[in-house]
């Protein structure tokens, strides 16, 4: 394949990827209508009577081509985690982390107003993982070649998380992460959506059985949020 075909068919590929986006989420939440109602209300509440902070949480992200956005989030830890640390890893028994929020980490319920990234076309519902700028300097600096991510809009699910989970090591993130931008396509997105929400229902029952309980950690290579 000639050198520039392989970055014209990958953009011709990704024309999908914005009707699909927005056509699943409106048949989703057209279907799940009551449901979400539930959640909009109970989580806001639960967190803000746990320590009257704020819900949500925002944070720099870098999507496709290196553009910086503000990604939303369901607050999971204390008010000002990062006050006195700057830009960390959270650990896997992170005190920062609140009750609620190991409910939330959990079954990835603090994900959901990514749908709002989604809809102002920072995200997708599958691709790389958002990186903080910070971070993906540290680790452009050790892995070569790690920016190459951004060569597509970041998603929610992706086939590092469905294949390594959310605690992949960063140069496995940019072995699928590559891998992923070379074969995507509307079925492949179908199948790691399905992948990565089932294995979020697994890994949280599970979680839930267990004894004591292990919360899902934001400690993944890459990743910090409260």
């Amino acid at each position: 394949m000639p050198n520039g075909a392989e970055p014209q068919t990958r953009m011709l590929a990704a024309y999908y990827k914005r009707p699909f986006d927005i056509g699943l989420i409106i048949l989703v939440f057209v279907a799940l209508l009551p449901l979400w109602v539930i959640l909009a209300v109970a989580i806001p509440v639960a967190i803000w009577l746990e320590d009257r902070g704020p819900a949500l949480y925002s944070q720099r992200r870098l999507g496709r081509a290196g553009r910086m956005f503000k990604m939303v989030k369901y607050r999971t830890m204390v008010v000002d985690a990062e006050r006195q640390t700057g830009p960390v890893w959270a650990a896997p028994r992170d005190d920062r982390v609140t009750n609620v929020g190991h409910a939330l980490r959990r079954f990835h319920l603090d994900e959901l107003p990514q749908v709002v990234n989604i809809l102002a076309g920072d995200m997708s519902l599958v691709g790389p993982r958002p990186e903080r700028p910070e971070l993906m300097e540290r680790w452009h600096e050790d892995i070569p070649g790690f920016r190459q991510r951004l060569r597509v809009r970041p998603g929610i699910a992706g086939l590092a998380q469905a294949r390594a989970g959310y605690h992949a090591h960063p140069r496995d993130k940019l072995r699928y992460d590559n891998l992923y931008i070379r074969k995507m396509g509307l079925l492949l997105d179908c199948k790691l959506l399905f992948l990565c929400v089932f294995r979020a229902i697994r890994t949280g029952l599970a979680v839930r059985r267990a004894a004591p309980a292990q919360p899902r950690s934001e400690s993944r290579p890459g990743s910090s949020a409260p």
